[in-house]
Formats: structure tokens, sequence, C-alpha cells
């Protein structure tokens, strides 16, 4: 009596079927809304250089180039790539941001979205 070999199926990972309402035109966010409307006003862009002037005040951009500098001369000019410098750089960037620099960006945003609104 001859022995039939046994046929192993893989299972298939499908992804699920997606519902009805995904299909759809999804809503944009509030957020995306607000987003929106400051670049097509242009306050982005003010925002933006705004930022910009304030880090250079208060000595922040000087202070990132500095930690730049070290992590470069620790790690050696060729074993750091960009991605190395954004990854270990953007957390200790994000922290060092002074709080006045945020609430008078806060602010600006909080008033332009007053202004903005029907």
């Amino acid at each position: 009596m001859e022995k039939t070999p046994k046929i192993v199926r893989k299972s298939v990972n499908r992804p699920p079927t997606p519902d009805v309402a995904e299909n759809q035109e999804k809503e944009p966010t509030r957020q995306e809304l607000i987003n929106i409307e400051l670049i097509e006003s242009g306050e982005k862009e003010r925002l933006m250089e705004l930022l910009r002037e304030r880090l250079i005040e208060c000595g922040w951009k000087d202070e990132m180039k500095a930690l730049c500098r070290a992590f470069i001369k620790k790690k050696g000019r060729n074993n750091v790539t960009v991605d190395d410098l954004v990854h270990v750089m953007t957390p200790k960037g994000r922290a060092s941001v002074p709080d006045s620099v945020k609430a008078e960006l806060l602010q600006r945003i909080r008033t332009f979205l007053v202004s903005a609104a029907p």
C-alpha cells in the first residue's frame, strides 16, 4: 500500500476586508483643517520665521550646534550620518525650547484661530 504525501498548506495573511465607510472620503480632522488654513493664509510661514528668530535670540540654535559638534567629535566624523544626528538631537532640541517661546507661538496661533473663525 502506497502512502500519499500529506500536502501542507501555508496560511495566507490577507488584510481584513475594508468596511464600506473606509472606502468613502474621510472628513479632514480639526487639526488638518487648521493646518490647511495656516498654510493658505501664509500664517504658517510667518510663525516659522518668528520661531527661527526666537530660537536664535535665546541661544537655542547655538546650543544645538554645540551639541551636534560634541556628538560628532565623540563618534568620529566618518561614523555619523545625518539620520544619526536627527535621531539623537530631535528629543533634546524639542525638550530645550524655552517655555516663553512655546507660549508666544501658542498665543499667536490662538489669536489667528479667533480671527479666522467664521
